[in-house]
């Protein structure tokens, strides 16, 4: 079932002819969603909850790809879609609850939470309009408010958690605005995140060509960020003032606003966040053209190692090659970056399984508690100090055991996730779903099909940690 228009003409509230479905390819929408996230980091329960749970510190090529299919799916035409995807998100929000440093409880199920992640995208796109020069009409914006407000009545949110009108958005705007805080979360991502941005996994063979982007690219990025965001929240939070910042935000907004003039079809949001989110060994046509690519660059790179002072790193280790317990310790299992594993980290996991595979309950409950009951096994075996998390130096001393029943379990679970139809093996299609990438013949039977004890056994191996894994590392290792 798809929307429709009921109102006697007016615009659709999604899919196209809606006022959002004319910025979702809008390349300054890229440099909004950043400018949202910090805004939204900023909150103190927001920012508790991302540095508790989030990945977007170690995989944040992968958290950008699953927020623009999320955005698309909830702002498309079909409305079973979009009930779908909201039932998922309110399922996915409804685990993330606790407390910060201060003991402050917080919740991503609370209304008030919510609607602020929603205004920080609405005000944000709006923002962006005038710092490139072309300030939206009044119509215009209320429009795209109404959008948005249909956007949180999607989810089941009730009326009033944003105010009713744009004229009395915008001093609650300004008064969330005065709550904001220098928190953790903002910190990270302006002064880790951009700065340490980890290389996407199609240019992950070429990590000084990288590293020496980066380090031109992140401090504009946050400068171009910081001097985007309210001045209030600037000065409260003691964010510097770089002289010129502003003038470069509106010139990196207006330029990136020209790309719009573009052919049709030729900037593509969630094709260009898919694709920086692609396995090398994707059997996708797009992928093999940028190895291509990405092996021209390399061949020149010892040049570029000469010209720069940053020094080379270590190329990434070719399949079948062998790792240390303590890479995979930080490039698997630490799926938040904080140094540490525990549930966190392990709920992140399974969070990627149930969006590849779309599971809804009980499927999505029963992956979840496989995985928690995996953590409570590692943690029982491996948390020696008794601090309720395990560090890299535990996961290294006790890795040969790793293999119990709730990690056989674990195993079991996954499979029948991934066996939609039921009949005891994986198919391609299946494969697909789960890897994006084609059928693995070395992996099939006599019949051609992915076993149980086959799909078993190969999970084993990798959670064994010893040896890369065309499968499941760019399932839970790239970034």
């Amino acid at each position: 079932m798809t929307t429709t228009d009921s109102h006697g003409g007016e615009p659709p509230l999604f899919g196209p002819g809606s006022q959002f479905d004319e910025f979702f390819n809008d390349p300054r929408w890229a440099l909004a969603i950043v400018r949202a996230t910090v805004l939204e980091a900023a909150h103190p329960q927001i920012g508790a909850a991302l540095v508790d749970n989030s990945t977007f510190v170690a995989h944040p090529w992968r958290r950008l790809h699953n927020t623009f299919l999320s955005l698309q799916r909830m702002f498309g035409a079909d409305d079973a879609v979009r009930e779908r995807e909201a039932k998922r998100l309110n399922r996915l929000h409804a685990r993330l609850s606790g407390a910060d440093a201060r003991d402050r409880p917080y919740d991503a199920m609370d209304p008030h939470v919510r609607a602020w992640v929603v205004a920080t995208l609405f005000e944000s796109t709006v923002a962006m309009c005038r710092f490139s020069g072309q300030p939206l009409e009044q119509t215009t914006m209320e429009r795209l408010y109404t959008e948005f407000q249909a956007y949180l009545a999607a989810l089941g949110d009730q009326a009033g958690h944003l105010p009713p009108t744009l004229q009395e958005f915008w001093p609650y705007f300004d008064r969330m605005v005065e709550e904001l805080e220098d928190t953790e979360a903002l910190r990270i991502i302006l002064y880790k995140l951009f700065d340490h941005l980890p290389a996407p996994a199609l240019l992950e063979g070429l990590p000084t060509v990288w590293a020496a982007g980066r380090a031109v690219a992140g401090p504009v990025l946050g400068a171009i960020t910081v001097a985007s965001l309210p001045e209030s929240l600037r000065r409260r939070a003691g964010l510097p003032d770089f002289p010129g910042a502003r003038t470069l935000a509106q010139s990196a907004y207006l330029a990136m606003g020209l790309a719009r003039f573009l052919p049709d079809g030729w900037i593509q949001a969630d094709v260009l966040a898919g694709l920086l989110a692609m396995s090398p060994d994707s059997d996708d046509p797009r992928a093999r053209t940028v190895a291509a690519v990405r092996d021209g660059i390399k061949r020149a790179g010892a040049l570029v190692r000469l010209i720069t002072p940053i020094p080379a790193q270590p190329e990434t280790a070719a399949p079948g090659g062998g790792r240390s317990a303590e890479e995979f310790f930080r490039t698997v299992l630490d799926q938040t970056g904080d140094g540490y594993l525990d549930w966190p980290d392990l709920a992140a996991m399974a969070r990627e399984v149930c969006g590849r595979l779309d599971l809804e309950e009980p499927a999505e409950t029963m992956l979840y508690n496989a995985f928690a009951a995996w953590w409570k096994e590692l943690q029982g075996a491996l948390d020696s100090d008794g601090d309720g998390r395990i560090s890299a130096e535990e996961y290294a001393a006790a890795t040969p055991g790793l293999a119990g029943p709730a990690l056989i379990k674990l195993a079991d679970v996954l499979f029948d996730a991934t066996d939609a139809d039921g009949n005891q093996s994986i198919d391609a299609d299946e494969y697909r779903a789960l890897f994006r990438t084609c059928f693995q013949r070395d992996m099939t039977d006599a019949a051609g099909t992915y076993s149980r004890s086959a799909f078993v056994k190969d999970f084993l191996s990798f959670t064994a940690g010893r040896r890369p894994s065309r499968a499941y590392d760019p399932l839970f290792a790239q970034a």
